[in-house]
């Protein structure tokens, strides 16, 4: 049964966030999220009043330090790790570079990386410069009809060489929701680990790192209605098995420090756990409830139901247009997010881009950084796809904006 029967309205939901309250609709939630007021307010607090290094003697440092172990804490509730560290990082390509350098100390020449070519090249770029080391990259090829990585293409792939399987969560480009506890047990019993990007998965759904006995997790804080920052799950065997890149003198079991060279950014950490708060009002929990993890099921529950309803109006309207492909699963529910992106037969995707922006409805186009999946597609690079991706403050009427522009342009 659920603990909080009465979430808040969704007029209640914009109300947080102060910037998808003026005249622009923000369809563009893939390439980041919009903040509720309570993270900024965070923020700017924390510069105001404890700017100041950690670990020392005097009150503020207490505080300050308080604050970051308590963003580390929330960020393990967050992705449902009880058996792991949360590490916090600059950007999600940051983290996998230095997660990359890891690997580099510790593989040996010959042992092999799979690559699935549905991937951002945050998690691509940094396993393939690990060729030069001797490693071996081997693709896990997108099948262009389905738009998914098919399961029997890994298992042809894995063998005793293979050393890690990266693959995203879910695509950027595509939006499926990828079976991921099938993909770790497969890799797994290849004597395998798994590093899965969750990025464009994080904003929709609850993440849960234990179900799914993933070894390695990374998503962006920024793309998940809080700061410029990024969090990497690193399950306790994992980290084990890897010298951390902060100073020598530092001890290797001190986790998760020993993998955030330079230490992580306060005011974020600050604006990180202030999400806290947020999570519980959007589950409909009382005023005060601390954020665990009933919270954030809740929470995320309550997200992908009102995602729904927008989700599958955009998508109904694209299926019903001649002329236009959509790249990726093309009808709603629990097999996809809101990050839609098509093509036209006729027109570029920077024309209709640039004709929708014009409106005051802001999307994007391009390849989105998944460039071996839009060449794999038969995509122009150089002009990509149009997306459009939406969460859950995104309403049916800022969906049906978008429709009319694209009337007009399509």
């Amino acid at each position: 049964m659920n603990r909080f029967p009465t979430p808040p309205t969704c007029a209640a939901i914009r109300a947080a966030f102060p910037a998808v309250c003026g005249d622009t609709v923000f369809l563009e939630n893939a390439g980041g999220s919009q903040v509720p007021a309570c993270v900024a307010d965070a923020m700017h607090r924390t510069l105001r009043e404890t700017y100041v290094q950690l670990g020392a003697g005097y009150g503020l440092s207490r505080r300050c330090t308080a604050t970051v172990e308590a963003a580390h804490a929330f960020a393990r509730t967050f992705v449902g790790a009880r058996r792991g560290q949360a590490i916090i990082g600059p950007s999600t390509t940051a983290l996998l570079n230095l997660l990359a350098a890891c690997y580099a100390q510790v593989l040996e020449p010959g042992r092999e990386i799979i690559l699935a070519e549905t991937g951002h090249e945050a998690n691509l770029g940094c396993w393939k410069r690990l060729e030069r080391l001797g490693l071996v990259i081997r693709w896990w090829r997108v099948d262009p009809r389905s738009f998914e990585c098919p399961l029997d293409g890994l298992r042809t792939l894995l063998n005793e060489r293979t050393a890690l399987v990266a693959l995203p969560h879910v695509s950027n480009l595509l939006g499926g929701v990828v079976d991921l506890p099938a993909v770790v047990a497969l890799a797994h019993a290849a004597g395998a680990r798994v590093v899965a990007d969750g990025v464009a998965y994080a904003p929709h759904r609850a993440i849960d790192v234990d179900a799914w006995d993933v070894d390695w997790y990374v998503y962006s804080t920024y793309k998940v209605f809080g700061p410029h920052m990024a969090v990497l799950y690193g399950r306790d065997d994992a980290l084990a098995e890897l010298p951390g890149p902060n100073h020598d003198f530092i001890p290797r079991d001190d986790l998760p420090y020993q993998f955030e060279p330079g230490g992580a950014n306060h005011e974020g950490c600050a604006g990180l756990l202030a999400l806290g708060g947020y999570l519980a009002f959007l589950a409909g929990a009382p005023a005060g409830t601390a954020c665990d993890r009933a919270v954030v099921e809740a929470a995320f529950g309550r997200a992908t139901a009102l995602e729904a309803e927008p989700t599958a109006r955009l998508l109904a309207w694209l299926r019903a247009r001649s002329g236009v492909r959509i790249i990726g699963p093309e009808a709603a529910g629990t097999a996809r997010v809101g990050t839609v992106s098509f093509v036209h037969e006729r027109k570029s995707s920077r024309e209709i881009t640039a004709a929708v922006d014009a409106s005051g409805v802001a999307i994007r186009c391009g390849h989105m950084y998944a460039y071996h999946l839009c060449k794999a597609l038969g995509i122009a690079v150089e002009d990509g796809v149009v997306r459009a991706s939406l969460v859950h403050y995104n309403t049916v009427e800022e969906i049906d904006r978008l429709i009319g522009v694209l009337e007009r342009v399509v």
